[in-house]
């Protein structure tokens, strides 16, 4: 792909955010949503290998589906209230389809059957948009909307999220698919808080973000995306293996990393409403995306290869480490001390 092209696609990804977060139209937000999904597709099947193709072509199909169900809800607000504002829906089955809408956008379960697959066909770097930045419109909607939805079906919906994300990543060789079921484990976090604390929900997927983000470029750096080819990183890059094993505890949310300032007050505000059985479950179902990032860092730093490997041998080549790197796995391990300057 040429730099012309990858500049016209980028400006434009950050053109479609840009539409959708500042809009209160609906109209506005969905074009924006339409830009996004129009600028990633190439940069998602650029390397032409069929699998990358199925990947856009999945990405594509769902994605125009919950555009449609988004542009329905936001139709039918419309045509019983008279309003095209987004915050003021309030038509309840217009409620309802846009809940499904934005949680096909997202990959919230039981909408998560694309992510999976589209991250495993991406080139790491995508799968880092994918991850982070194509997620952050659909989440401000999520936040403008979320007085006049279901917090009910919300708590359900992130339950199982989180159930499915921490279950289904156990048995994973594939580093982008791992990061995918977490990605949709930490969704159920979000999505259980935004009807009671919608800013808690924006300060995790912040740090969620910044946190995956050192994890995607770390592996970019080593040129990893399977278990097998990670074992072998610690002999190579010993210092930034011991920082992804430091930002991979974070991204599981063990204190005392940045990951576990979100966990903490989200299981607080739920106490607060009440909700103490559901903090309790999601608690216990966080151990299950615990155990494979336990994995991944078992793997990135513990264990050494064997002499007999699967896989072709890489030339050790010292290569000094981006500074973007140190400065986002720094954020992504202290940001804990000054959680209170976070919360002001």
């Amino acid at each position: 792909m040429t730099p012309q092209a990858k500049l016209i696609f980028t400006s434009s990804l950050i053109l479609g955010t840009t539409i959708t977060i500042s809009s209160n139209h609906w109209i506005t937000a969905w074009a924006g949503l339409e830009i996004n999904t129009l600028a990633i597709l190439p940069l998602i099947a650029k390397s032409h290998h069929p699998r990358a193709i199925e990947a856009a072509t999945k990405y594509f199909l769902t994605q125009a589906t919950a555009s449609a169900l988004l542009l329905f809800s936001a139709m039918m607000n419309a045509w019983y209230t008279g309003q095209w504002d987004i915050t003021q829906l309030t038509h309840p089955t217009a409620c309802l389809i846009l809940t499904s809408a934005l949680a096909m956008k997202l990959g919230l379960a039981p909408f998560h059957f694309w992510f999976p697959e589209v991250l495993q066909g991406s080139p790491l770097t995508t799968a880092l948009l994918l991850s982070t930045l194509m997620k952050f419109p659909p989440m401000t909607l999520l936040f403008m909307t979320s007085p006049s939805l279901n917090p009910t079906l919300l708590t359900y919906m992130a339950i199982l999220s989180t159930a499915l994300g921490g279950w289904m990543g156990l048995n994973q060789t594939q580093i982008r698919k791992i990061l995918a079921f977490s990605s949709i484990s930490h969704l159920g976090w979000m999505a259980i808080i935004v009807s009671y604390h919608p800013k808690l929900t924006l300060l995790n997927f912040y740090l969620y973000s910044l946190i995956t983000a050192t994890v995607f470029l770390t592996l970019n750096t080593i040129k990893t995306s399977k278990l097998s080819t990670l074992m072998t990183t610690w002999t190579k890059t010993p210092a930034l293996s011991t920082m992804l094993l430091l930002t991979l505890l974070s991204l599981a949310g063990l204190p005392p990393f940045t990951g576990f300032l979100p966990k903490w007050l989200i299981i607080q505000e739920l106490t607060k409403q009440s909700m103490a059985p559901a903090a309790t479950v999601i608690s216990l179902l966080s151990l299950l995306s615990l155990f494979f990032y336990l994995r991944l860092a078992y793997c990135a730093t513990i264990t050494l290869p064997p002499h007999t490997t699967n896989h072709m041998k890489q030339w050790h080549a010292s290569k000094p480490t981006p500074s973007a790197i140190a400065i986002l796995t720094t954020t992504s391990t202290m940001l804990l001390p000054i959680s209170p300057l976070i919360l002001t």
